[in-house]
């Protein structure tokens, strides 16, 4: 028999309103946190593999020692994240859906010319998302910016210290 407590009606209320959102454990103990119940971590991971257990929760490793991504499906089995591939952002660790129909023609392609089925549910591609990318590049431009000044300085004092030695 399983008990209803406080902290498991917060837990899956919690995934309830992320439904079709990658959450983190940690998401779901900063929650509890600021709903005046905080929780054990292992309490919180025990009823996450329980939820996984009852196919309400889908739970995705991203990456070794990263720690795991959970989503709430409810009681959908053939819940939409079997039908679309995710992408990881390596900087910021965003877990993004992609559905298209090139990704399509790929699956079609492993499967024909490679008798191989992809598991879309756990494939998982790695790179920048815009958002990142965006600051990468405002970083960049930044840097560049008080790299050229200081060289002006550089290159400016030394010709001011030469006027002035000459005069």
């Amino acid at each position: 028999m399983k008990y209803n407590t406080k902290q498991r009606e917060l837990i899956l209320k919690y995934l309830c309103e992320k439904e079709g959102e990658h959450v983190k454990a940690d998401d779901i103990l900063e929650y509890l946190k600021n709903n005046d119940t905080p929780v054990g971590k292992s309490t919180v991971y025990r009823y996450l593999e329980n939820l996984v257990e009852q196919n309400l929760v889908r739970k995705y490793t991203i990456e070794e020692g990263k720690g795991a991504c959970y989503q709430f499906t409810g009681n959908d089995s053939t819940h939409h994240c079997k039908e679309h591939y995710h992408l990881k952002c390596s900087d910021c660790g965003e877990l993004f859906h992609v559905s298209c129909e090139f990704m399509d023609e790929i699956n079609e392609h492993i499967l024909n010319e490679h008798n191989f089925v992809i598991d879309k549910s756990k494939t998982v591609f790695y790179g920048t998302c815009e958002k990142c990318r965006k600051k990468k590049e405002c970083n960049n431009e930044e840097n560049n910016k008080q790299r050229d000044e200081k060289s002006n300085e550089k290159c400016c004092s030394k010709s001011n210290a030469k006027y002035e030695n000459e005069t």
